[in-house]
């Protein structure tokens, strides 16, 4: 298959660990009565912090705050995952907004976010507090950006109509102030988690940096330029983009879309996880959780990680993490790569390939931990 713009998609087969090792890893077999759990409905607020809690790792660094994606081109695969994948399963995915947007697309039943930056945790965090808080597309990118709502914006109203809308209204301090107070109080009174002095600190961080940059706010914003190489493409751009044919699937193309983020975080079923692709904990308990509830994944959304993976020495631990998932033929990885860019812009940094391709190019399978040719 030839490489192009855009995601390409292939399913990820399990193949059961053999010998010793297998009796190793598989789990203890599980009480009749815990087999017949089933993924939740929803999860009260103590369930869902002491989730957060169980599943993740201690946690680490990254060269950027990502605050946002560089992944201009990341829409055009969406038709094509929506034929290999299952609604109704697991999401799991890496990073900021752009999971909102495949969430929005597969309509999975729950989700966890697993990144090794606590930073992460804080701006999902955000933004759980800001779906909840908002009524509509329009209050919510009014919350989101310290704007006032101009007049005019309605249900119909595009993603391009929305962002025009607001580019002519000044981000207020006041409306920062008033909205970090509420977005603190939601999660520390309303939700009752038990958020540290730094977590706060960190959620004001995140903040602070959208109320700063608005929707001009790129990958490298709030580090100074210096997240990676060029300029990247900024947020109203990624709203505002299109699968390449024309359609515009981004999770604040319509209010379909951001009534389905509105719902999913209101019942806390997206669940952020700190934890390494490479670490010993998060992965595995993430999927442990899944299988337990007889869940399956539906995607798992890589971004460029396994190029940090392959430099740290971690790619194997990762496929060993990945062999323990609850998959199927039906679940798929989601793989992008920076490659440059057309005309050294920096928006257009993100490359992608065949997933096949990159799983055989490091030889993943190499040590029988799961084949792609079942």
């Amino acid at each position: 298959m030839p490489f192009r713009h855009g995601l390409t998609v292939v399913g990820l087969a399990l193949v059961l660990w053999m010998g010793a090792a297998s009796a190793q890893q598989a789990p203890p077999q599980a009480p009749a009565s815990a087999a017949l759990k089933t993924l939740p409905d929803k999860l009260s607020d103590a369930e869902y912090w002491a989730l957060i809690e169980s599943l993740s790792e201690p946690g680490g660094n990254f060269r950027s705050d990502n605050l946002v994606s560089n992944e201009i081109y990341m829409q055009s695969i969406i038709p094509e995952l929506q034929t290999v994948t299952r609604p109704g399963r697991v999401y799991l995915g890496v990073g900021p907004e752009q999971n909102f947007t495949y969430i929005t697309a597969l309509k999975p039943r729950m989700v966890f976010i697993i990144d090794v930056r606590r930073g992460n945790l804080h701006t999902q965090l955000m933004y759980k507090a800001l779906f909840e808080m908002s009524e509509d597309r329009a209050d919510f990118v009014s919350k989101l950006f310290s704007k006032k709502r101009p007049e005019g914006l309605t249900a119909r109203s595009s993603a391009q109509e929305l962002f025009a809308a607001f580019a002519g209204v000044e981000s207020s301090e006041v409306l920062y102030k008033e909205n970090l107070a509420a977005i603190g109080a939601h999660l520390t009174r309303a939700h009752e988690f038990p958020l540290s002095k730094d977590d706060l600190a960190g959620i004001e961080y995140v903040y602070y940096n959208f109320y700063w940059f608005g929707p001009s706010l790129t990958y490298s914003s709030s580090s100074g330029g210096t997240g990676g190489r060029g300029n990247f493409v900024n947020y109203q751009a990624l709203m505002v983009a299109d699968d390449g044919a024309g359609v515009s699937r981004s999770y604040l193309a319509s209010d379909e879309h951001f009534t389905f983020m509105k719902d999913l975080e209101t019942k806390n079923l997206l669940v952020p996880v700190v934890g390494n692709f490479g670490g010993p904990k998060a992965i595995r308990n993430v999927g442990k959780y899944i299988r337990d509830r007889s869940g399956l994944v539906s995607a798992f959304y890589l971004s460029n990680v396994e190029q940090y993976l392959t430099q740290d020495g971690l790619w194997y631990t990762f496929c060993g993490n990945v062999a323990t998932l609850p998959l199927d033929d039906a679940s798929t990885f989601v793989y992008s790569q920076s490659g440059g860019g057309r005309g050294g812009g920096g928006g257009l940094l993100s490359w992608y390939r065949p997933i096949l391709a990159d799983v055989k190019a490091n030889k993943c399978d190499a040590g029988g931990l799961f084949s792609l040719n079942r």
